[in-house]
């Protein structure tokens, strides 16, 4: 018999009525994840953020432009559109990383803290079967992440704003008809500049047994990319940065919606993302797994 935690042979024998597609299914996972309490905090905490700027709002009297110079903030109390999208705003450069970080960087990482990881490879649910079955119901949580707060801020808003146009920091609108499926685009647009970080997170949970390193890792490396951007001294280099697109989704916006920044921030971030998941599920593949 092998050695607890190494792969076995592809010709081993299995049980009578043991299919390997059927271990470990999406739905299990889904619901094994939901029930943890990281999860449930970083639900309160997305949700709870348009009443926090609610609040600021409210006892700030309203955001106000300086020098006749209107940002997106500036109109956040125009409508329940105008809320939502400054909900995304300010959320964008940091906010939105942590749930993505955390469940794609927590999944695995956390099996192997709790000692759990070896039992389920011996079940045994395969590896690639494994790694696939914890990618997406991390991907499929932090898509839920990114519907949620601009989901809530647009019920906030519209209670305390109303319903109407999407009012422009140049000075036009958008019809309230067109402003939810331009919200829709910069959603799907969010989440797939995240796929870096996602990418990232996911390949550190694989190497190591600390939770906390993979997530904390996604995020301080993420951070760090946010930093180099900054440097305007890199010149075109800060294209290859992913945080260099990550407010691309403001082109969503314009009046004549514009793909170029969106289509390349989204080459840029899945292109780091499907290498960083080519390194983690090679990398697990011949993992001795011990805990």
């Amino acid at each position: 018999m092998p050695p607890l935690g190494r792969p076995q042979a592809p010709d081993a024998g299995h049980a009578p009525g043991y299919l390997p597609r059927r271990t470990l299914p999406f739905r299990v996972e889904a619901v094994r994840q939901l029930r943890r309490r990281r999860t449930l905090v970083m639900a309160a905490v997305l949700a709870g953020l348009p009443l926090v700027l609610l609040a600021a709002f409210a006892l700030g009297g309203g955001p106000d432009g300086e020098r006749g110079r209107a940002t997106l903030i500036d109109t956040a109390t125009a409508s329940g559109a105008n809320f939502a999208v400054t909900a995304l705003f300010v959320s964008t450069g940091f906010l939105l990383v942590i749930p993505v970080a955390l469940f794609c960087g927590d999944t695995v990482a956390a099996e192997a803290g709790w000692s759990s990881l070896r039992y389920l490879l011996a079940a045994p649910v395969p590896r690639t079967r494994l790694l696939a079955a914890k990618l997406a119901v991390g991907l499929a949580f932090s898509a839920a992440a990114m519907v949620l707060l601009p989901a809530v801020a647009l019920a906030v808003g519209t209670a305390a704003y109303g319903w109407g146009d999407l009012r422009l920091p140049t000075g036009s609108t958008l019809a309230a008809g067109s402003a939810l499926p331009r919200l829709a685009i910069v959603v799907l647009y969010l989440l797939l500049s995240q796929l870096a970080t996602a990418g990232l997170a996911f390949w550190l949970s694989t190497a190591t047994d600390a939770p906390l390193g993979a997530v904390g890792g996604a995020v301080f490396l993420t951070i760090v990319g946010s930093v180099l951007d900054a440097v305007t001294a890199l010149g075109d280099w800060r294209e290859l940065l992913p945080a260099h697109w990550q407010y691309a989704w403001a082109d969503a916006l314009q009046p004549q919606l514009e793909w170029g920044g969106m289509i390349r921030g989204t080459a840029v971030s899945a292109s780091y993302g499907v290498v960083l998941l080519a390194l983690a599920f090679r990398g697990f593949r011949g993992k001795d797994v011990v805990s």
